[in-house]
């Protein structure tokens, strides 16, 4: 049984404090994802997020087995429910993570320095995703021979599990171990590419101290968000690493597994796990962030989305897709609001070359749409993602089943 906090170590990877080609893998992943937020207006981007927070949702569940159309959680995030009990659960669990994602948002901002390691902040996440979700997701398999058991959101297991041929550590010992956890991993000990290395390593440390009795993949994940967004990683939110893991579900799993290993031999660090493990592990993770966060930003390089803009606009004018027609004008507004973040409702109607009447009608049917959206009836428009149209201004973000 697993009993002291040392039994995680090495809890960095790297000999001697080098981190060796990690470091560059790092090094690659701000860059990247610096490049993607430098194509952005500030209120595109909080667009943007919006969006990548449902993407987190739909990978982060589907990793965990449970599929969710992006409808589906759109409509959730309206309160609109399907009849049946089992589509309407995952609905809500999608719904739950996007909150979770947006409390954290709020936190980062307006408590400085919050504590993200800490086992206060990783209770607060389990007991937010899980409060408002319905008994079923609530109900969790107990061991052979014995009644399922009921999980208390926000609450540290009481038990000791088995996770596949790992054997967390016995629950008793869970605060040592998680006070451990955030002595070493806390991002202000962190500086520059060592903090990107941190978040992998992290990420599969808190997966294997197990801290809960379910969710414990979910919360992880929705750590790790939290811990690069505290980090000041410039463009974290505009790429999704739940999308990367869960397109490679398989060799994620793998991974976490292989790096929970016992030392391979005298060569393989000086702790009681493989640090070669952990070293792979954090190599396939940032290799996995970097391979997102260029993906996005070739999304939004401005060529590639008036090309995407103006052939959205054809299909609709055309009436090959649902929906009423749009006039062809529609391209260069939507272009100008993505680029620019929000127009006056004037000068967006201009942009038709139409007259007053007559542009003011297009804005009316994109605001109708979805695809403009405002704070007031005469307010500034700016660009709105409808799901519907979210595969063909960004296609791939989603699987094409959904």
């Amino acid at each position: 049984m697993v009993r002291d906090p040392s039994a995680m170590e090495p809890m960095l990877p790297g000999r001697d404090g080098d981190p060796g080609d990690l470091a560059d893998l790092a090094l690659a992943l701000v860059a990247a994802s610096a490049q993607a937020a430098g194509r952005l207006h500030p209120i595109t981007e909080a667009t943007l997020r919006d969006l990548l927070r449902t993407i987190n949702s739909y990978y982060s569940n589907l990793i965990e087995g449970h599929r969710t159309h992006p409808i589906d959680i759109e409509r959730a995030m309206r309160a609109d429910y399907a009849a049946e009990p089992a589509r309407r659960a995952l609905q809500l669990e999608s719904r739950a993570h996007i909150q979770v994602e947006n409390a954290i948002a709020s936190r980062l901002a307006a408590e400085p320095g919050l504590e993200v390691c800490s086992p206060a902040f990783l209770c607060w996440l389990h007991e937010r995703f899980y409060a408002g979700l319905p008994p079923e997701l609530l109900r969790v398999e107990g061991p052979p021979g014995t009644a399922a058991e009921t999980l208390v959101p926000g609450r540290l297991r009481e038990r000791l599990v088995e996770v596949g041929r790992h054997l967390p550590p016995a629950a008793v010992e869970l605060p040592r171990f998680l006070k451990r956890f955030a002595e070493v991993y806390a991002p202000e000990r962190h500086r520059g590419q060592a903090r990107l290395i941190a978040a992998a390593a992290s990420h599969h440390r808190l997966a294997w101290i197990h801290p809960f009795l379910d969710g414990n993949g979910r919360i992880a994940r929705l750590f790790t968000d939290a811990y690069l967004a505290a980090g000041g990683i410039k463009g974290h939110g505009l790429w999704s690493a739940s999308r990367g893991l869960a397109r490679q579900r398989a060799e994620y799993l793998d991974r976490l597994a292989a790096a929970d290993a016992p030392r391979r031999g005298d060569l393989d660090g000086r702790g009681q796990l493989t640090l070669a493990g952990l070293a792979d592990f954090c190599r396939f993770f940032l290799a996995t962030c970097i391979d997102q966060a260029r993906y996005m930003g070739d999304l939004l390089r401005t060529d590639e989305m008036q090309r995407r803009i103006a052939a959205y606009v054809q299909l609709r004018t055309a009436g090959t897709l649902p929906g009423p027609p749009l006039k062809p004008a529609s391209a260069p507004v939507l272009l100008a609001v993505f680029l620019r973040g929000a127009l006056p409702r004037g000068e967006a109607a201009a942009l038709t070359g139409y007259g007053e009447r007559a542009g003011r009608a297009v804005l009316a049917a994109l605001l109708a749409e979805g695809l403009l959206v405002c704070d007031s009836a005469k307010g500034p428009v700016r660009l709105g993602l409808p799901m519907a149209a979210v595969p063909y201004l960004f296609p791939g973000v989603f699987p094409a089943d959904g």
